[in-house]
C-alpha cells in the first residue's frame, strides 16, 4: 500500500513537472471603455475588466485556472488606452494568435492590442517602472455629446492653466501624498515618486498627464478635483500646497469624475510591446471652435 501511495505521488510530482514546463507567460496591451464596468478588479458584484479577461482567455485555455494580474488597477468608470496584464497558459495557442482569439471572445469595450511571450519571472504589476495617467477636462459652455464619455465638462469658468500648471509641477519627485488617498487604502504608507507632468490647453480642452513609480488609491481624480478648484478660483496656490505637503486629506473633499481619467500606458525597463500597440494610442482630442466661459473672479 505503501508502495502504491509513492507511486502515485511520484506520477503526481511528474505530472505537475510536466504541466509546469508547458507554461507560458503571456502578456497582453489592452485597452477598455470602463463606463460601464465597476473597475479593473474583481468584485463580488457588478462586471469587472479582470472577470471578463479572464473568462475569455478560460474559454480558449481551459487547463488550469486563469488569473489576469494588471500593470495598474483602474477604479470603476475609468478608461484605459494602455493597460498591460499578464497571466500563465499550458494550451496550444500560439503567441502570435492569443490577441485575435481573445478579442473574438470579448465585448466590443475591451480590446487586445498585442500579445507577447514573457518569461516566467516578469510582473505586470511588479515590473512596472512607472504608469502615466491623462486626466481630460472640457471646458467649453455648451454640453457636447461626444466629450461626454471622456471628460469632466467645467462650464462655469475658464480654467487658469497657469496655474494649475504651476501646482501641478510641484509634485514632482518623491513625496507623501497621503491629502490624495482615497480612504479605504491598504497601502502601508502614502509616499511615492512622480517622474513626469504635462498640462496644456487646447482651445476649449484642458488635458494633464502625470506618470509616477505607483499611485495611491484615488489619487489622480483627487488631484484633479484639487487643480480645478484652483483653477476656478476657489483656492489658492497657497492653499493647494499646504493642504498636500501638511497632509489635510479632511480639506480634499472633491474627487473628479472618472470619466475624464485614461490609464495611457504602463513602462518596463525593456520594450515590452511594439511602439504602435502601447504608446499613446489614447487621442488628443481638438475643437475647430471655442467657446470659453469667461474668466474666474481673482482671489
Amino acid at each position: 500500500m505503501l508502495f502504491a501511495h509513492q507511486q502515485m505521488a511520484n506520477k503526481s510530482s511528474s505530472a505537475r513537472e510536466i504541466e509546469l514546463a508547458n507554461f507560458k507567460r503571456i502578456a497582453l496591451c489592452i485597452q477598455y471603455d470602463g463606463t460601464d464596468f465597476c473597475g479593473w478588479q474583481r468584485q463580488p458584484h457588478g462586471q469587472s475588466i479582470q472577470g471578463t479577461l479572464e473568462e475569455a482567455i478560460r474559454k480558449l485555455d481551459s487547463f488550469r485556472p486563469i488569473k489576469a494580474v494588471a500593470a495598474g488597477r483602474t477604479d470603476s468608470g475609468v478608461h484605459a488606452a494602455g493597460q498591460v496584464i499578464h497571466f500563465d497558459c499550458s494550451g496550444p495557442i500560439p503567441v502570435e494568435s492569443w490577441a485575435s482569439a481573445i478579442n473574438g471572445k470579448l465585448p466590443k469595450t475591451i480590446k487586445v492590442r498585442e500579445a507577447v511571450l514573457r518569461p516566467l519571472a516578469w510582473h505586470a504589476c511588479h515590473s512596472a517602472i512607472f504608469r502615466r495617467y491623462r486626466y481630460t477636462i472640457y471646458n467649453g459652455r455648451k454640453p457636447n455629446l461626444f466629450l461626454t464619455p471622456w471628460s469632466w465638462h467645467r462650464y462655469k469658468f475658464r480654467l487658469d492653466e497657469v496655474l494649475m500648471k504651476e501646482a501641478l509641477e510641484q509634485l514632482l519627485g518623491f513625496h507623501d501624498f497621503y491629502a490624495f488617498q482615497r480612504l479605504g487604502s491598504n497601502r502601508a504608507h502614502s509616499f511615492t515618486t512622480i517622474q513626469d507632468v504635462q498640462l496644456w490647453r487646447q482651445g476649449d480642452l484642458v488635458v494633464f498627464e502625470i506618470q509616477a513609480s505607483g499611485f495611491l488609491y484615488g489619487m489622480v481624480r483627487l488631484l484633479a478635483g484639487q487643480l480645478v478648484a484652483l483653477g476656478e478660483h476657489r483656492i489658492s496656490l497657497a492653499t493647494f500646497e499646504k493642504r498636500w505637503k501638511e497632509r489635510r486629506r479632511s480639506e480634499v473633499k472633491e474627487s473628479a469624475p472618472a470619466c475624464g481619467l485614461c490609464l495611457v500606458r504602463a513602462g518596463y525597463k525593456e520594450s515590452v510591446f511594439s511602439k504602435a500597440a502601447s504608446f499613446d494610442s489614447f487621442p488628443n482630442y481638438s475643437l475647430s471652435t471655442t467657446d470659453s466661459p469667461s474668466f474666474p473672479p481673482p482671489l
